[in-house]
């Protein structure tokens, strides 16, 4: 219990001073005092100073027994990575040095400690030296080989993401370490590790591809991720399926911003439409087909029918008008759509409920009423650590889940997260869209 208040204190404590500072940034008398404290307030100054705390606090923690006191200096040490890029943005003293200091200090911050975790016997020790051998040959060698080819290392939303949870799971780590007898189903730890391994992997493999591709690779490995899914459910494996569609939608959700920033080939909105039927149509309406039932055919070819007018209609009608807004969906779109039903399979044991979920979809798809898109207008209104945060919240959340196989918390949690979509989205249906 000392432990677990330690570490919220310490959070808390952090995420006060962040909005703090997030906000008296925007005046001008703090850019000043920066300005004229450049040794001290500099983003690479900040970088150095947050690594050497995170250094102080490993040597407390693991060397000299003032656990408690590390864990407060470290996470203030985690909260500063957030504050050296406002700083380098906010006062344009981004450099070339600086993207490479900045995921170097990361590194720095977060790999020794948990390296000192996997020998006391809490995360894998196979894992964490694979997680080190791909971050150095990502800070290291790639990065040389970008240099030699002119191409920008800085750091993208995969490695963004990797690093907040990797500070995460270092604290995650500590609060296991102080309850040595918890319930090996709640160790989510080497599960997670996984993950940042995958986005590690994923934030080096993206720094090599043309920008023009994006677009392309993302809606492939969408349709990739609806391909696997229909395999899954075929093998009655449906919340490792529901996982992958989910994944799925995260691809989906930034290939049509990736092709708006950096354009596409001409086959990318046809790949993108078929990424969306596989995925979001054919892979949930099996889900419904495996549930069973004996009018789950039905039911579910109502559902692919649903969605197959859905996306006809946005390509061939709603792309063309003029009266409706840019940012603004039709019809509820068909990742929220296929979510209905993945949750609905999950959280709900009969089968006639199910279908009754497929039709509640199918109705608001094919409906008038308009939503907000999430990723051109809602993301645009938060603030960028908070969207980071929620990714992180949800790779964690999708490892627990694996982890316990809690299929109905699953189930309330997806339909919990549409829900709130669709309220929001219907809120915020006159919010102009962000430049």
């Amino acid at each position: 219990m000392e432990r677990f208040i330690v570490i919220l204190f310490s959070v808390l404590l952090g995420v006060v001073f962040f909005i703090w500072f997030s906000r008296a940034i925007n005046k001008q008398p703090l850019r000043d005092y920066i300005s004229n404290n450049l040794w001290l307030l500099h983003p690479n100054a900040i970088c150095y100073w947050r690594t050497a705390m995170a250094l102080i606090g490993l040597v407390l923690y693991f060397f000299l027994g003032y656990e408690n006191i590390g864990i407060v200096i470290f996470t203030f040490a985690a909260i500063l990575d957030g504050v050296d890029g406002i700083v380098a943005r906010k006062c344009k003293l981004g450099s070339k040095f600086g993207e490479w200091l900045d995921p170097f200090c990361d590194k720095f911050t977060y790999l020794p400690p948990l390296i000192g975790f996997a020998y006391r016997g809490i995360i894998s020790v196979k894992l964490i030296w694979v997680m080190v051998a791909i971050e150095l040959f990502g800070q290291f060698f790639a990065r040389r080989i970008l240099d030699l080819l002119k191409t920008s290392g800085a750091a993208n939303n995969f490695g963004k993401i990797k690093a907040i949870i990797c500070f995460g799971l270092v604290i995650f780590c500590a609060l296991l370490d102080a309850i040595p007898d918890i319930p090996d189903i709640y160790n989510i730890s080497d599960e997670v590790l996984a993950a940042c391994i995958i986005l590690a992997t994923a934030s080096i493999v993206f720094k090599f591809i043309p920008n023009y591709v994006y677009a392309d690779i993302l809606s492939t490995l969408n349709f990739c991720c609806g391909i696997v899914s229909l395999v899954l459910t075929h093998h009655y494996y449906f919340v490792y399926a529901i996982c992958v569609i989910i994944m799925g939608q995260l691809f989906d959700l930034f290939d049509g911003r990736m092709a708006e920033k950096h354009g596409g080939t001409k086959f990318g909105p046809y790949m993108d439409d078929i990424a969306d039927f596989v995925s979001f149509g054919l892979a949930p309406a099996y889900v419904i087909i495996k549930s069973g039932g004996s009018a789950a055919w039905l039911f579910a070819a109502v559902y692919v029918a649903g969605v197959g007018f859905r996306l006809i209609r946005f390509v061939a009608v709603d792309k063309k008008r003029t009266d409706l807004p840019e940012g603004i969906f039709n019809g509820l779109p068909s990742p929220a759509g296929a979510l209905i039903v993945l949750g609905g399979a999950l959280a709900v044991d009969s089968s006639p409920l199910l279908w009754l979920f497929a039709v509640v979809s199918v109705g608001l798809m094919v409906s008038h009423l308009r939503f907000a898109h999430f990723g051109r207008i809602m993301i645009t209104t938060i603030p960028r650590p908070v969207f980071f945060l929620m990714c992180s919240f949800m790779v964690v959340t999708i490892s627990f889940v694996l982890r316990t196989q809690n299929v109905h918390m699953f189930g309330y949690l997806i339909l919990a997260s549409v829900t709130l979509y669709m309220l929001i989205g219907r809120n915020m249906v006159g919010v102009p869209n962000a430049p």
